[in-house]
């Protein structure tokens, strides 16, 4: 894979947990923000997000999502309303196989990420969407990432660059 281009369509932060820990509690109802910038902090995450500092090496320190996936999950479900922060994934990209960067470093405008693993869909997906999501997601619900080299990401067109 050479270089590649990739638009950032969505920034979102959370400053709670909606769903992550909640099993057996029932979810909460913590906004979602979108914003045009994030902070990305190496070895730490996303500034002012859930998951910010949450433990060493957490291999979810940003997450990415692809917004053709999210298309598809409006239209399969006929769901015209449904936003791209249903997912709770920080970054939502178009122009990218992100199954393809688990196990990669890659740079994306100025920060510098190393590809973890899917972002595996929970039940919770369910919830949020509507049934049947969290299986229509398996094998596409995302992709977990270190932050290597942090910087500022903002919406718009960037450069993805293996290295």
């Amino acid at each position: 894979m050479s270089a590649q281009t990739a638009e950032v369509t969505h920034l979102f932060i959370s400053p709670g947990h909606n769903y992550y820990g909640r099993h057996g509690k029932g979810s909460e109802d913590h906004e979602i923000l979108d914003r045009e910038e994030i902070s990305l902090v190496a070895g730490r995450g996303v500034e002012d997000d859930r998951f910010f500092g949450y433990k060493e090496d957490y291999k979810g320190q940003v997450t990415l999502f692809d917004h053709a996936t999210y298309e598809r999950v409006m239209s399969e479900f006929e769901l015209p309303d449904l936003q791209p922060s249903a997912f709770r994934r920080n970054v939502v990209v178009v122009g990218l196989d992100l199954n393809d960067l688990i196990g990669r470093s890659f740079r994306l405008g100025e920060v510098e990420l190393s590809g973890s693993e899917e972002a595996k869909p929970c039940y919770w997906m369910d919830e949020a969407c509507a049934p049947g999501v969290e299986k229509f997601l398996r094998g596409s619900g995302g992709l977990r990432c270190r932050i290597t080299a942090g910087g500022k990401l903002s919406k718009g067109t960037h450069t993805l660059e293996l290295i």
